[in-house]
């Protein structure tokens, strides 16, 4: 039984299989080791051919600063744990391997004095089989441009206003570096949801990843049933060091299926929060800004939202982050004011729209995203303006109201934008 095979499974006749096998203390391990140490059990009791035991693994790879490296489980949010797969230096030499490489192969069990089990042979490196594998161009060489091609968001199936008001005025195109910008219960995580949704739906060819920092558990798990991606996370229960490392996973690995030509999105709650903990772990400067934050903290956090890209040479890198504001916190005040202007499109949540029941609490006027001429049609691009024009006047909340009273009219935007110049 292969591992992916054993990852579908639920958890009871996970317990089923290794009470067979005769897997002591197996009540007593979580899911993925559980996995492994079915994987294991079986390997000993029925070592294929000539691979020593060998069973079907994949991972994503850490590389120590020993030489050698781990491949690390979405399932444990890339962090160690005893189910890594050890990657041998001379293996991370001939193949040319980085962290982040998303690798599939052959894995045989621990020997008498070994933890791990350890990887014997590769068969795909990011998705490419090993045969095919030619040189990467590094990340940090490739050719950043403004985005081009657009993400879709809205479902005309389901009618979704929330898509349908962001897909208009907040266009969102592959290699995009947005930012949501909420205060508390403005309803950020349920627009995300929506955007994670609609991208999966209209994108396939797009990897999404979901990155939670210093969220509430039950927000993880919601998440998780919520969105058919990949949700990693890191909750405010743990320590700094770990959201850091968690994050840094997760950009390595999105950075090695760009260089591979892939279409990546990341969707980070929050950026914020990612910065308060790159502020307790790194070394203090002895320059501290307004509300405690250290002068360099920001450099890391502005280098993983800097890295989202449209890339000349194939691919993109798209991270659309949220902001917190108005959380009372001086520090919140002033790790926004540092991103604001970083990104090519801004998306600014109202706190009287949310406390009104307006959803999706959008300020239409501020929110916008830069080159936008280069994602819309011009008849798109046309009737935009005029709206823009025509709502100057009003406030935030008369501003949603018109707009989101007129899409009621209407099936999708296309019908939408008729309509405007038919009235």
């Amino acid at each position: 039984m292969t591992q992916e095979e054993l990852k579908n499974k639920k958890i009871t006749e996970l317990y089923e299989i290794a009470e067979s096998l005769g897997i002591p203390d197996y009540r007593e391990k979580r899911k993925p080791g559980l996995i492994m140490a079915i994987l294991e059990a079986e390997a000993r009791q029925r070592p294929t051919e000539g691979s020593d035991g060998g069973v079907q693994v994949d991972g994503v790879l850490e590389i120590l600063e020993e030489g050698f490296g781990f491949l690390r489980s979405p399932e444990y949010s890339y962090l160690p744990s005893s189910d890594d797969i050890y990657v041998s230096p001379s293996q991370i030499k001939r193949f040319g391997l980085r962290t982040g490489d998303t690798i599939t192969g052959i894995a045989r069990p621990p020997k008498n004095s070994e933890r791990y089990f350890a990887l014997l042979k590769i068969e795909t490196i990011n998705g490419t089989p090993l045969s095919e594998e030619r040189p990467r161009i590094p990340f940090d060489a490739l050719t950043p441009l403004y985005p081009q091609e657009r993400i879709h968001l809205e479902i005309p199936e389901k009618n979704d206003l929330s898509m349908r008001v962001v897909d208009l005025f907040t266009p969102i195109g592959k290699g995009q570096r947005g930012l949501i910008v909420s205060p508390p219960r403005a309803g950020k995580t349920v627009l995300l949801q929506k955007i994670a949704n609609s991208i999966t739906t209209n994108h396939a060819e797009i990897k999404l990843i979901i990155l939670l920092i210093d969220e509430r558990p039950e927000e993880v798990t919601d998440m998780e049933r919520s969105v058919q991606a990949e949700v990693i996370s890191s909750t405010f229960d743990e320590v700094p060091e770990r959201h850091v490392q968690v994050a840094d996973m997760v950009l390595e690995k999105a950075k090695r299926l760009v260089e591979n030509k892939h279409d990546v999105v990341i969707l980070l709650d929050s950026i914020t929060r990612l910065a308060r903990a790159h502020n307790l772990v790194v070394p203090h400067s002895g320059r501290t800004l307004s509300g405690g934050l250290d002068s360099n903290a920001l450099q890391k956090p502005k280098k993983f939202f800097g890295s989202a890209r449209n890339i000349e040479e194939g691919g993109s890198l798209t991270i659309i982050a949220t902001a917190l504001i108005e959380t009372g916190s001086r520090m919140d005040e002033v790790i926004f004011e540092e991103f604001k202007g970083t990104g090519n499109m801004e998306l600014i949540l109202d706190r009287r729209l949310a406390d009104r029941r307006i959803f999706p609490a959008i300020d239409l006027q501020r929110s916008g995203t830069r080159k936008e001429e280069l994602l819309l049609t011009e008849f798109e691009l046309n009737r935009i303006w005029v709206l823009r024009k025509l709502l100057a006047e009003l406030n935030p909340v008369e501003m949603m109201e018109f707009v989101l009273d007129k899409m009621r009219l209407t099936r999708h935007n296309k019908e939408f934008l008729e309509s405007m110049s038919e009235s």
